[in-house]
């Protein structure tokens, strides 16, 4: 059967969950959508739950559950969903996410409108932390962005504004698999590789201001490991690692007018994740040296390349030197820093 759009939502252990999300996906008031759920190897009865919804749920039939050989990572489990997906276009969930009954039907629209190839909801993120939810609204203005690099300046112009979810977006699968996008292999931060490698693509994107999309940061999970009373080490390397594979990136996008901009992000980026390791030191069930501290902050782009930036030229100067200064000096620089931000 040929269908419009696809929603891929990668599933493992995610029974106290998974039913909420699959009821808010099938709730969708567009009529012609396939249901791909990639089943990555889970030990608890959380496909047991989809396949019951195959049998007694209306749009049952349009469920489609493809299995993983083995337990590969949610980066993995998309990349299976972007081979699979029958849908002229694509938008991802996460398993224990929901969206509005209206989202693709929305999404859809201003598609058709406009033929772009890339429609973003604005969404709400939910923290949940001891029986209290906080929700925070980010909501884009309505902006169509048209031409090379559009998407990519707007994007990291608004560093902080702008999502770096794979999630809330309807992407054409043509023009996903025809630039070979595809999520590294990482347990961190898999999304935002992805975001950053994709809107150096896209021509043609459409922001819209509409609530489509409600996302569920909750105590314990991956993304929020924070809160937590130990921190593992191994956690914030693989952090880094996702960063790394990033800053390897730059080198592609070095004449392209967007890359002060990019370069600044990403090691704003690693500032930030320095400024963890500075404030939760107690936390972390083994130290960082101050040789791995400042090695965080190693800049992508050469002393040469930055003094020919037209743009941004002293921000990337100064992550630069905090890069190569000797290392109690480089992290004590980052620490005074992040007091004043009171980051830490």
């Amino acid at each position: 059967m040929a269908y419009e759009v696809t929603i891929g939502i990668p599933v493992y252990n995610v029974e106290k969950y998974i039913r909420q999300t699959l009821d808010s996906a099938l709730e969708q008031t567009f009529p012609n959508i396939e249901f791909l759920i990639c089943d990555d190897c889970g030990t608890d009865s959380s496909i047991s739950i989809v396949k019951e919804y195959q049998l007694q749920h209306p749009r049952g039939k349009d469920i489609r559950i493809v299995k993983q050989p083995k337990n590969g990572g949610v980066g993995a489990a998309r990349n299976r969903i972007i081979d699979e997906a029958k849908g002229s276009f694509l938008f991802f969930m996460d398993s224990d996410d929901s969206i509005e009954p209206c989202t693709i039907e929305l999404l859809v629209e201003h598609q058709r409108r406009t033929n772009a190839d890339i429609v973003f909801g604005s969404y709400d993120k939910i923290e949940t932390y001891n029986n209290n939810k906080v929700i925070e609204s980010y909501q884009y203005p309505f902006v169509e962005l048209n031409g090379e690099d559009q998407l990519a300046g707007y994007a990291y112009r608004t560093y902080g504004c702008f999502q770096a979810s794979s999630c809330n977006f309807l992407i054409s699968v043509t023009f996903l698999r025809s630039a070979n996008l595809r999520f590294i292999k990482a347990n961190y931060w898999e999304d935002m590789a992805f975001m950053f490698e994709l809107v150096t693509y896209c021509r043609h994107a459409v922001l819209l201001p509409n609530i489509t999309y409600h996302y569920m940061c909750r105590y314990n999970s991956l993304s929020n490991y924070q809160q937590r009373a130990t921190i593992r080490k191994k956690e914030i390397q693989q952090n880094i690692a996702t960063v790394e594979w990033i800053k390897g990136c730059c080198t592609k996008t070095k004449d392209r007018i967007f890359q002060p901009q990019r370069c600044n992000i990403v090691m704003m980026t690693d500032f930030y994740v320095l400024c963890n390791i500075l404030k939760n030191k107690k936390k972390l069930d083994s130290p960082f040296t101050l040789a791995e501290m400042k090695s965080i902050m190693r800049h992508p782009m050469t002393l040469s390349e930055i003094l020919k930036m037209k743009t941004l030229r002293i921000h990337n100067l100064v992550f630069y030197m905090l890069g190569v200064l000797p290392s109690f000096l480089s992290v004590m620089l980052v620490f005074c820093a992040g007091k004043y931000k009171k980051l830490i």
